[in-house]
């Protein structure tokens, strides 16, 4: 097996979390609902979630909104001293729930990745037009005039993948990064497709969208035969 190739056929299971111990292990302490900043919103608490799993009322759950409430921002897990990974229940809650049960926004931008490579559904032509503008803005500045975008750059050390938001209407937070990685004299990339390192099958819980972008990322490191991969968020 190539040792850049990931495989994700591994289904979570309801009492036993990834690296974690299973519910089963909660001890009521309520220390995960005290630092989740989403406690109290609309009825939502991490004690529920791990109660109904212990109950068996997964479906339930995945019915309810509740999955949806969560932010998945893993406060709860680095907090909880039986190191229950809750956000591996909420993401398989999610993922057992149907199609109509995921928010619009996510659902859009899944089905923009599958069909273009990307959330936003932007074409190639134009995602290199953006960035080649910003780019030439940057070169314009004292001490980046030599500054060149590397845009599908066999052999670096780093593939840089970008959060849509970067591309779409935060254009000027890019010439942060760059000029740093510039300054530093590092060795980078950004992908010419497939650029999108945002992966929303994390948040749906669909494992063949979760894939699906892990496999693009790989593809592009196979590719350009970078050795490492770079996530600026």
């Amino acid at each position: 097996m190539n040792s850049t190739e990931i495989i994700l056929n591994e289904e979570i299971s309801s009492s036993t979390s990834r690296g974690g111990h299973p519910a089963e292990m909660c001890i009521g302490c309520g220390t995960c609902a005290s630092g989740c900043p989403m406690t109290g919103v609309e009825g939502f608490d991490p004690r529920t979630i791990i109660r109904m799993v212990q109950a068996g009322r997964q479906e339930e759950l995945s019915a309810s909104i509740l999955p949806w409430l969560c932010n998945m921002c893993g406060r709860c897990e680095e907090a909880c001293p039986m190191d229950i990974c809750i956000v591996a229940l909420v993401s398989e809650a999610r993922g057992r729930g149907q199609e109509k049960t995921v928010p619009d926004a996510i659902r859009r931008g899944i089905e923009m990745f599958m069909q273009t490579g990307n959330n936003l559904g932007l074409p190639d032509e134009d995602f290199s037009f953006i960035v080649t503008d910003v780019a030439e803005e940057l070169a314009g500045e004292p001490g980046f005039e030599d500054f060149v975008l590397p845009v599908d750059k066999e052999g670096t050390r780093l593939l840089l993948t970008l959060h849509n938001k970067l591309v779409n209407i935060q254009n000027e937070d890019l010439v942060h990064w760059w000029k740093i990685l510039h300054a530093a004299g590092e060795s980078w990339t950004l992908p010419g497709s497939h650029w999108e390192g945002v992966n929303w099958g994390l948040f749906s819980g669909q494992e063949e969208v979760l894939k699906a972008g892990v496999d693009a990322i790989v593809k592009n490191m196979e590719r350009l035969k970078t050795r490492g991969l770079m996530y600026p968020e």
